[in-house]
């Protein structure tokens, strides 16, 4: 099975452009092998090193901006002090669970946007997102 999801990432990344490299197809393998997710870099590094991947933090970094730029995942910004990248990619909007650090998907059928501006000539929309904060409730 592993090795199955090794060519798969291996696919994925030359289909996009980039170099399967060992550390590139680990990282993928561990990124997308649990289905939809939402992880810092950091996250990410902390389970390629109990993986036993031997990789350094610039190398995570480097690696999911390059998987970001080839379209396999997007960043998704809801704090100033972190990033999250989200392995999916599809239309879809985020709640976001203060103090939890926790990132949850909404599925785009759930939510509607009118009335956006205008861009300024020359420019398109590409993307909205919507980030709900949410927090737990205080027990009374």
């Amino acid at each position: 099975m592993a090795e199955h999801a090794e060519i798969a990432i291996e696919t994925r990344l030359r289909n996009v452009g980039l170099r399967p490299t060992r550390q590139r197809i680990a990282l993928g393998d561990l990124l997308f092998a649990k289905g939809d997710r939402h992880l810092t870099v950091e996250e990410l590094h902390e389970e390629a090193v109990a993986a036993g991947v031997p990789v350094s933090l610039a190398t995570v970094y480097n690696t999911l901006h390059q998987f970001t730029e080839a379209g396999l995942i997007r960043v998704l910004a809801v704090e100033s002090t972190k990033t999250y990248f989200d392995t999916n990619v599809s239309d879809h909007h985020h709640f976001f669970v203060e103090g939890h650090n926790e990132v949850l998907d909404i599925p785009i059928s759930n939510l509607t946007i009118d009335n956006l501006p205008e861009p300024p000539q020359g420019m398109e929309i590409a993307h909205v997102d919507v980030v709900i904060r949410l927090r737990r409730k205080q027990q009374r």
